[in-house]
């Protein structure tokens, strides 16, 4: 019996790194296609690894060719901010590689959305079939996403489509890096609001079988969102962290209209440390409805808030000197916070 190939854009990054693993236990045959290096040492050898932009259409054409499946997931995240990149990122690339996905007559292509399509939460659960929102280029840009996908199965390409929420594991960083290290270092956990909303987050592990799930299921052309089952507020699930690392931290909340504005202003001049999709929606209520997924796919998460923040804590506890001065613009290394002490200060 011949082995399933799966390619895996973006796939040196923090989601392809883990769906790699599980991939491979699973006995596929896996590419991983990234501009980046792949770091993971554990997959060295044992994935094959592309350097390649997902906006070169003739070289994605050429990468995708004798695999079975492929799993979208390159994107330009929120924390870049120009909307060219973003937009030439996220909706051209995903033209193109939906595009060498149909040509190369590929089983099903899952492409990793999000739920940033809804904007700020105006109806909850979050269902599929809800009113998109977006909030900034990335929102935008995934919208637009999904638009190419269902085009492209109208012409015969099999497609699901994911709407994961925040995911975050073992190696996941970026804006959980500012928790994880306050929370390290005894110092205060700054949340916008007050702390009562009950926000919903999932654990990259969850996603992966999820995206197994749509691969393999007999289910096509649909869209699911997925999302933690069992979540708390943030002072509830940050809370829980703070007990378990045994810190001195605690959770200190600055106001949500003033932060919010100061946030803007930075932002505006490409210096917010983080973007409109992180501050908008943290001081809200923000969940989805799941029971799509586990109705059609048959998909179960397993983890809840509280035991994937307390893992993901616990990793960066381990690795923490390995790490603490990287910084950049994925999910894999810390990004730049440095501009948080400006609210921290007049707060």
């Amino acid at each position: 019996m011949k082995t399933s190939a799966v390619l895996i854009t973006g796939g040196c990054g923090f989601l392809g790194v883990h769906l790699a693993r599980q991939l491979l236990e699973q006995k596929y045959k896996v590419t991983l296609l990234d501009l980046a290096d792949l770091d993971a040492k554990d997959l060295i050898g044992k994935v094959k690894v592309i350097k390649c932009d997902v906006r070169n259409k003739n070289k994605v054409e050429d990468s995708i060719k004798n695999h079975d499946y492929v799993v979208h997931a390159a994107a330009a995240l929120p924390i870049l901010r120009e909307k060219k990149i973003i937009f030439d990122v996220n909706i051209n690339g995903t033209k193109n590689v939906l595009h060498a996905s149909l040509k190369n007559k590929i089983k099903r292509l899952v492409f990793i959305s999000s739920t940033a399509v809804y904007g700020i939460p105006r109806h909850l659960p979050e269902a599929e079939t809800n009113l998109l929102d977006p909030i900034g280029y990335y929102g935008k840009s995934k919208v637009a996403g999904e638009k190419l996908c269902l085009e492209y199965a109208k012409k015969g390409l099999s497609v699901n489509i994911l709407r994961p929420k925040s995911f975050l594991g073992p190696e996941r960083l970026g804006v959980f890096e500012l928790w994880f290290e306050a929370i390290y270092s005894g110092k205060g956990v700054f949340i916008l609001g007050n702390g009562n909303n009950r926000y919903q987050l999932l654990a990259v592990s969850d996603v992966v079988d999820a995206i197994i799930k749509a691969l393999e299921s007999t289910t096509e052309g649909e869209i699911f969102n997925i999302g933690a089952k069992d979540f708390q507020t943030w002072n509830k699930d940050l809370g829980s962290v703070i007990k378990h690392a045994r810190s001195k931290s605690r959770i200190i909340k600055l106001p949500t209209l003033p932060s919010q504005l100061l946030l803007g202003i930075l932002e505006t001049f490409n210096l917010s440390p983080i973007a409109a999709w992180h501050y908008k929606t943290m001081p809200v209520d923000s969940y989805i409805d799941i029971r799509k997924a586990e109705k059609l796919l048959n998909w179960r998460p397993q983890k809840s808030n509280e035991e994937l923040l307390i893992e993901s804590y616990d990793w960066y506890k381990k690795h923490r000197s390995e790490i603490i001065n990287k910084v950049g613009t994925t999910h894999r290394v810390g990004w730049n916070f440095k501009l948080l002490n400006l609210i921290k200060n007049i707060f």
